[in-house]
C-alpha cells in the first residue's frame, strides 16, 4: 500500500509540478469544505497514480515481490492464530499483520491497482500500457512472493499443515457459482474501498485503521481475494496432503480475479470517477495541453519515466567521468602525484 505521493521526498517531481497533497485545487470552486477536501483526495489519487504507473519494470517487479512476501506473512499469523482459537475474526485481526506490512513499507498488491492507477488513466496522465504492466508484474510476483514464503512457512511449522489445509479447502472447493462470484466482487469492493479511505486521509493513524479494519472484514467473514487466498492454497499444496492440486486452484482463481476486478473497478472505481467528474474532464485537459509542451511533467507517467532516464544518464556520465579521473592518477608514478598535489594546495588555501 502506497502513501500518496510527497513534494518533499519525490525524486522525479519538477520546480513548477503540482504537489501531490491537493496544492492545486481552487478553494473558490465549491461552496463548502467538503467538496474542495474531494477534489483535493482526487488530486492525489491522479498524481500517486501517475508515479506508480510511471515506475521501471523491475520497480514493478521488486514492490510486488515484496507484496506477496508481506502478505505471506498476514497469512502466517492468521493460520496461526486459526489454529489456536477456531476463530476467523480473531484471525482476521491477526492477518492485519500484513496489510500493515504492505501501508508501510510502500510494497505493491495487485488488488490495491483498482482505483489509483485506473484514476490516472482515466486522467490522461498514463497510457493502458503503463496499467498492463503494473497489473501483469504485480500479480505475477505477488503469487511468486508468497508461493516461496508459504513453502518456507510449511517447512518451518508443520504444526500447521492440518489448519493450512482446512483453510485452504473452504476456498478453492468452492465451484464457480452465484455464491463463490459473490464473494469475490465483495472482496474486490473492499480493497478497493480500503484503498479510498486511505487516499482520503493523510493521517497514518487513520490509514492504519482502515488496513485493521478491512483485514477484519476480509478474512473474518471468508471474502474470496484472489492473492491471499491463493497464498493459502499454495501453503496446503505444499504440505503435500491437499485433496486438491493446481488445476483446482486454476479453476477457482480466474472467477476470483474476475470478481475482483467487478468489485473494484465498477462497484468503487467507477462511481468515483462519476463523482468527480468535472474534476476528470479538467485533468485530461491539463494533461493534453502539458503534451503540447517540449518539457517532460512529472504528473505523467511517460514524463516521470523520461525524467528517471535523463537522470540516469546523467549520473552514468558523471561517475563514467570520475572513472576517468581515477584511472588517469593511477597511471601517474610517485613523483608525479606528488608534484600535482603540492600544485593543488595552494589553490585550496587561496579559496579557504
Amino acid at each position: 500500500m502506497s502513501f500518496p505521493a510527497d513534494e518533499d521526498h519525490d525524486p522525479v517531481r519538477g520546480p513548477g509540478d503540482v504537489p501531490a497533497a491537493g496544492g492545486d485545487v481552487d478553494r473558490g470552486r465549491h461552496q463548502g469544505p467538503l467538496e474542495d477536501e474531494l477534489d483535493a483526495a482526487f488530486d492525489r489519487l491522479v498524481e500517486e497514480g501517475a508515479q506508480r504507473l510511471g515506475r521501471t519494470t523491475t520497480e514493478v517487479l521488486v514492490t510486488g515481490f515484496f507484496g506477496g512476501t508481506e502478505v505471506a506473512l498476514g497469512v502466517l499469523a492468521f493460520v496461526a492464530v486459526y489454529r489456536e482459537t477456531g476463530s476467523h475474526l480473531l484471525g482476521g485481526l491477526a492477518f492485519s499483520i500484513g496489510f500493515l506490512s504492505l501501508l508501510l513499507a510502500r510494497s505493491e498488491l495487485f488488488t490495491e491497482g483498482f482505483m489509483i492507477p485506473i484514476v490516472a488513466v482515466a486522467a490522461r496522465r498514463a497510457r493502458p500500457i503503463h496499467l498492463a504492466k503494473l497489473w501483469g508484474g504485480v500479480l505475477v510476483m505477488n503469487l511468486l512472493g508468497g508461493w516461496l514464503v508459504m513453502w518456507l512457512v510449511v517447512i518451518a511449522f508443520p504444526g500447521l499443515h492440518e489448519s493450512l489445509i482446512e483453510l485452504a479447502s473452504e476456498y478453492v472447493l468452492v465451484g464457480f457459482g452465484a455464491r463463490g462470484m459473490a464473494l469475490a466482487v465483495l472482496a474486490g469492493a473492499a480493497m478497493t474501498l480500503l484503498t479510498r479511505m486511505q487516499a482520503g486521509t493523510g493521517d497514518i493513524t487513520g490509514k492504519m485503521g482502515a488496513a485493521i479494519a478491512i483485514a477484519f472484514l476480509l478474512v473474518g467473514t471468508g471474502l474470496f481475494h484472489s492473492i491471499l487466498d491463493s497464498l493459502l492454497i499454495f501453503g496446503a499444496l505444499h504440505t503435500g496432503d491437499a485433496p486438491f492440486d493446481y488445476g483446482t486452484w486454476l479453476g477457482w482463481i480466474w472467477y476470483v480475479l474476475i470478481g475482483n476486478m467487478i468489485g473494484g473497478l465498477v462497484l468503487v472505481t467507477g462511481l468515483r470517477l462519476l463523482r468527480s467528474k468535472d474534476r476528470l474532464l479538467e485533468e485530461r485537459s491539463q494533461a493534453m495541453q502539458e503534451r503540447l509542451s517540449p518539457e517532460p511533467s512529472a504528473r505523467n507517467a511517460d514524463g516521470r519515466q523520461q525524467i528517471q532516464r535523463e537522470r540516469r544518464e546523467q549520473a552514468r556520465e558523471e561517475t563514467e567521468k570520475a572513472q576517468r579521473k581515477a584511472d588517469e592518477l593511477d597511471q601517474l608514478d610517485e613523483s608525479e602525484k606528488a608534484r600535482r598535489f603540492r600544485r593543488a594546495r595552494p589553490r585550496e588555501r587561496d579559496t579557504d
